[in-house]
């Protein structure tokens, strides 16, 4: 009885684990050794659906107007926790994607926008404690996303260019999705120029659609 506890426990952080992990499964996924992975569902030719696990972030939040001044600050204080910022004094292995998180809003108002590093497997049971207040472990449920991919660099521009391009696509079909609030993931680092790799995300509500229009 006890090894069977103990098997099933032991499978159980495998399961919990398993959906951030090596590189090599993605193909776009090729600046750091783990990345987070997924299940698709299904595609057209204009969006993709994807199955994301339950996984842990370390993320903080920026209140301005635009990503470009919110991407550098929230950068900074994140690689600051994963060079040793934290209570264990740890360094942490960069993984990808870094995603921003985001309100619809006009360019004009000010938003909040939530940076995110996805922690690596050995992190995720129990990541380090931040010592700085503005960063903190977020948990992101278990979810399906609506994925549309483009290339180049991720700006306040060309993310709301994208995300209009991803809901005409969905609203054309009637798919129920969260639409005030959209993601962009980035899966390069700003030393790399060429076949950079950028994704927005809308979050599935109800049955995925993925019929054409």
């Amino acid at each position: 009885m006890i090894y069977l506890t103990g098997l099933l426990g032991f499978l159980l952080v495998l399961t919990a684990e398993a959906r951030v992990g090596n590189s090599s499964q993605i193909d776009f996924c090729t600046e750091t050794e783990q990345c987070l992975l997924f299940d698709l569902i299904c595609e057209t030719d204009k969006y993709e659906v994807r199955h994301y696990d339950s996984v842990k972030w370390v993320s903080t939040n920026i209140t301005t107007f635009a990503m470009e001044f919110a991407a550098p600050v929230a950068f900074s204080r994140l690689f600051k926790y994963i060079s040793g910022e934290n209570e264990d004094g740890k360094k942490i292995q960069m993984t990808s994607p870094v995603v921003v998180k985001m309100s619809e809003k006009k360019f004009w108002e000010r938003g909040v926008f939530t940076m995110s590093f996805l922690l690596p497997t050995e992190h995720q049971m129990n990541p380090p404690k931040p010592t700085n207040t503005d960063v903190y472990i977020n948990e992101t449920p278990e979810m399906n996303v609506y994925v549309l991919s483009f290339g180049g660099w991720m700006s306040t521009m060309s993310n709301k260019k994208k995300s209009d391009e991803l809901s005409a696509a969905l609203d054309s079909v009637n798919a129920k999705y969260k639409a005030d609030v959209y993601c962009v993931a980035g899966y390069n680092s700003p030393m790399t120029m060429f076949k950079r790799h950028n994704e927005v995300w809308y979050m599935v509500e109800g049955d995925p659609v993925c019929h054409r229009s």
